[in-house]
Order: structure tokens, then C-alpha cells, then sequence
């Protein structure tokens, strides 16, 4: 696989389309030696089932397992950090991951749990796990969808999960785009494999999947996430910190010059961007850094509160975010809102308690 090539196959065995790519795209050419360490990073936001949109499917992790053990490499690990408000644990256990690591004997960090250090990453001091430092090889195994705040997520801002917490909300506190341009200048991903399943088209928690029955590969995460914006409807330029890391050296955007390589005979599905429920409800909510958790569990509380008719009937912004700590106001969500008259307390709150604070309040 040269740097400008995107592998695709399209099918309903993962486990044997994910082996199949991968010999195809010869990726055991890519790696220096049978005794490389090698990380393989899946997307496990939050605990969900892989056919809701959100996380990566094992059968792609089993396959690559296979794959790089049928060709001798034996020093594998798993790496990954649910998202701020789950506990990484739960979605091992519901995504199908406990049940994989028990069977194929492979190491698990939570990185959520491990250890940090700071890194200058082109410029910008950022703290990143101390797991990635014991990696020779990373395997990037994101999943293809949309988020609430930066329309896409895939190969670049999957590698979020390889930061603490802390730095987590930092992140959003300087606006997303910038640090996740710059953390992939102080991570790099060697190897790509995007589950493009079942992908949610609309944000990173699923609920709304999109199936496609696709698997990508790809060298290039720029390249790469640059393709998933043409996909998903989107300029590049719309998706910010994908221009950042090309500008940073990342990778290459430019897709003149893409080629891809189809693994098997597909249809070009979902050409037509489907409905974003996101949008529908966005304009109800004042959002200032506020966290991907926070965020993504309000969005489908406010559609199921549009669809019993009780939004429309909300004639003021609900607040949340880090840009309003200490700050008052009237409705807000989260602890960042603590201050407000009518608030509901959480780090974030669980989404259920979301929605029944806002009937109650609408119908006050």
C-alpha cells in the first residue's frame, strides 16, 4: 500500500474481511521486525453494542489479532480510554472486548488508568498516556462517523483515547480542532483500519447507524479523514483540525491524488448524506467548551423531548460548558452550570436524568 492508496471491502464477515485487506494492503511488509511491540487502538467511547454506530466491532480486532499472529508477530497489546463520564471497563464488557481478550490471551491498557507524561507534539505541550511510549508499531482502528462538535471523527481524533482525562477536557477548553492537529504530530499512527460498519453519520455516542458493511485501510490519517469528509458530505475545510494536520505534516489532504483500491466487488452506498438529528436540536443548546460526553448525551435526550413535542415548547437556550464555570444564567446542564437558577449537577449527567430534568422544567 503506497501513502496515497485507501484500501476498500465491503461484506458481512468482519472478522475475514479485516484478514483479507490486510494481506492485500500487505501490511506485514510495513513493520520493521517480528519483535516490534505493536499497539492496536479501537474506538470504545462509551459502552454500547458496535451495531449502534459508536464503537469499534472485535471482529476487525480479532482480525488484524489473527492476521499479525499468523505472520509471527507476537508482542500485541490493546489500548484504549473510554470517554470522560464511562468507565472503560463497562464498554470492554458490553462491546464484545472481555470476552476477546480473554480468548486470544492479549494484554489490555485502559488508558484511563495509566500513567502521563508531557510532550512537546510541534509546538503545543501536550500529556499523553505513558502506554504509547511502549509502542513500536500503532494500529489505528477507528470507526467512521459524525461528532456533535466536529462534524466527523475517524483516524486523527481517535487518538484521543491515548490522553489522560484531564487533558481530555482540556481539549475542549481550547476549542478541539488545534490540539487534535497537533497530538498527531506527537503520535504516530503507522497503520489505519477503519470500521466503516455501521458508522453513526450523525455524532460519536451511535443511536443513528448508518450500515455500509465497509472496512477502509489506509496509511495516511490526514488522506484518510480527508476521504470520510468527502463521504460524509463535508469539505475538508469544514472539519478544521483535518487542514491543521496537514499544515503540521501530518499527512496529505489532497485528494487529486487519492487511489483507491477496491478489495472486492461493492456498491457505492449512502452517497446521499442522510438526516443529522444533530442539527434538528443543536440550535437548542448554548455549547462553550463544552466535553464530548456532556455534549453527546444531551442530543438524543432533545430529539426523544422533540419528538414528544416538548422541545418546541423550550423558548430559551440550555448552557453548558466549561466557558461558563462560575458564571449564572437561567437552564443549564452539568457541573461547569452549577451556578445557573435551574441546573442539573454531573460530570457529566447520565442522560436519563438529562431528559427528565428538561420535561420537568419545560412543563413548569
Amino acid at each position: 500500500m503506497k501513502k496515497n492508496e485507501i484500501y476498500l471491502i465491503q461484506g458481512t464477515e468482519f472478522k475475514e474481511m479485516t484478514k483479507e485487506i490486510l494481506v492485500k494492503a500487505n501490511l506485514s511488509e510495513r513493520i520493521p521486525s517480528k519483535d516490534c511491540r505493536i499497539g492496536i487502538k479501537p474506538n470504545l467511547v462509551s459502552p454500547s453494542d458496535p451495531s449502534m454506530g459508536a464503537v469499534t466491532h472485535p471482529e476487525i480486532v480479532e482480525g488484524i489479532l489473527e492476521y499479525l499472529r499468523e505472520n509471527g508477530y507476537e508482542n500485541l497489546m490493546i489500548l484504549e480510554g473510554s470517554w470522560v463520564g464511562a468507565r472503560t471497563q463497562d464498554t470492554l464488557d458490553i462491546a464484545g472486548y472481555t470476552k476477546l481478550l480473554k480468548e486470544y490471551g492479549v494484554e489490555f491498557t485502559d488508558t484511563q488508568k495509566d500513567t502521563f507524561h508531557k510532550c512537546d507534539c510541534a509546538g503545543m505541550e501536550l500529556e499523553l498516556c505513558d502506554s504509547v511510549n511502549n509502542i513500536d508499531f500503532l494500529i489505528n482502528v477507528p470507526v467512521m462517523k459524525g461528532h456533535c462538535q466536529t462534524r466527523i471523527t475517524c483516524a486523527l481524533k481517535n487518538m484521543k483515547g491515548l490522553i489522560p482525562n484531564r487533558e481530555k477536557r482540556h481539549f475542549h477548553s481550547m476549542g478541539l480542532h488545534k490540539p487534535i492537529a497537533h497530538l498527531n504530530a506527537g503520535i504516530h499512527q503507522d497503520f489505519i483500519v477503519v470500521d466503516s460498519i455501521c458508522g453513526d453519520w450523525d455524532f460519536e455516542d451511535g443511536g443513528n447507524p448508518v450500515v455500509l458493511n465497509r472496512i477502509m485501510a489506509a496509511a495516511d490519517p490526514v488522506l484518510c479523514d480527508a476521504y470520510v469528509c468527502d463521504l460524509m458530505g463535508y469539505q475538508k475545510e469544514d472539519v478544521p483540525y483535518v487542514v491543521m494536520a496537514e499544515e503540521l505534516g501530518v499527512g496529505s489532504a489532497d485528494l487529486e491524488k487519492l487511489r483507491i483500491v477496491p478489495c472486492n466487488d461493492f456498491t457505492d452506498q449512502h452517497r446521499t448524506v442522510p438526516q443529522r438529528k444533530v442539527v434538528e436540536v443543536q440550535d437548542a443548546v448554548d455549547a462553550v467548551d463544552s466535553c464530548s460526553a456532556c455534549y453527546g448525551y444531551l442530543v438524543p435526550e432533545l430529539a426523544r423531548l422533540k419528538e414528544e413535542g416538548l422541545l418546541q415548547k423550550l423558548d430559551e437556550k440550555i448552557c453548558m460548558g466549561q466557558g461558563f464555570r462560575g458564571k449564572t444564567g437561567n437552564l443549564g446542564i452539568g457541573n461547569c452550570t452549577r451556578k445557573f437558577a435551574h441546573t442539573l449537577e454531573g460530570c457529566p449527567p447520565m442522560p436519563d436524568e438529562m431528559y427528565r430534568f428538561l420535561k420537568d422544567y419545560i412543563k413548569k
